[in-house]
């Protein structure tokens, strides 16, 4: 069989509420150029049996024992048979011509690798749904800029296949953030394109939940990401100062830890805290909201309680 232009993987896990919309999504595109691999991750639900209801050359359906969502997206990354890939959950949605344009604007620049472009939530109240498009990165200042923060979420991509598995593919041992580390792998070091269109889209559903440990973990996760790429590719940090690369770090890890101390998210924030303070960052404004993290969190909600009377 000839190779499509793009493969898509799906991985997905009892997501048979919303698994068809994902995958009409993708049939109805412009651009017909592709396949699509829906990794079912051992669902418990009907979501295999949904699957098997589409008739569609281009669909292949692979079952495989629950292995967690990255290990769905590696299967379905060695069995892709395109020149690029690109990345839908099964809770996620796409523009008709999400493909053609994406594919059109790394056809017409052959030294780019990866595409991305603008994306939405659908299914949160106020501003949390309002559209957004990415800056452009492609600058002297890129290392910088994605190691501050990356932007697009990873159905928002499409990137060559060859620098994916030369990448390394997803990193298992992430719990979360393990897109930003495969961009940070690949980005930084080779020419990328936007494309100023909002055309990806989150859906946001009732079973999904925010915890203080997920939290947490994708503070952490980031903060460990970001270390390892200073790690492994000095030279493309080498013109930065020491205090810019811990305000990139350390200092990256602080606005997180206090994003969830107005939230009064005290699981979260006194943690992060802690590891600041141990690694002797911040300045003086910041201990003072950051030493009380050392006391019992009733004591430390109790002073906080204090404060905001005062205040």
């Amino acid at each position: 069989m000839t190779a499509p232009a793009i493969s898509i993987v799906t991985p997905c896990y009892n997501a048979a509420s919303f698994v068809l919309k994902s995958v009409e999504s993708v049939l109805a595109q412009t651009f017909s150029d592709f396949e699509l691999i829906v990794v079912n991750d051992g669902s418990s639900d009907d979501s295999l049996a949904i699957l098997k209801t589409i008739d569609d050359p281009r669909l292949v359906v692979i079952d495989q024992p629950n292995g967690g969502v990255m290990a769905a997206r590696n299967h379905g990354i060695r069995v892709a048979r395109g020149t690029y890939l690109a990345f839908l959950d099964a809770d996620d949605g796409w523009r008709e011509d999400f493909l053609e344009r994406m594919h059109g604007a790394l056809a017409a620049r052959p030294d780019t690798v990866l595409a991305y472009c603008g994306w939405q939530n659908l299914g949160l109240p106020g501003a949390r749904s309002d559209p957004f498009v990415p800056p452009d990165y492609e600058n002297e200042g890129k290392a910088e800029a994605l190691l501050y923060e990356c932007r697009w979420p990873i159905h928002a991509v499409l990137v060559k296949r060859a620098l994916v598995v030369e990448a390394g593919a997803f990193d298992e041992t992430i719990r979360t953030a393990e897109d930003y580390w495969l961009w940070l792998r690949i980005a930084p070091q080779n020419p990328i394109v936007r494309v100023p269109e909002v055309m990806s889209y989150y859906l946001h559903h009732g079973n999904q939940r925010s915890t203080a440990k997920n939290a947490l973990c994708k503070a952490l996760d980031r903060w460990h990401i970001r270390r390892n790429f200073i790690e492994r590719y000095p030279e493309q940090v080498a013109h930065l100062s020491r205090r810019r690369l811990r305000e990139l770090t350390l200092g990256r890890l602080l606005d997180r830890g206090y994003e969830s101390y107005w939230q009064r998210d005290l699981a979260t924030a006194r943690p992060i805290f802690r590891i600041v303070m141990r690694q002797a960052y911040g300045t003086v404004g910041d201990w003072k909201y950051m030493l009380p993290a050392w006391l019992p969190e009733s004591w430390h909600r109790r002073l906080i309680g204090w404060r905001d009377k005062e205040t």
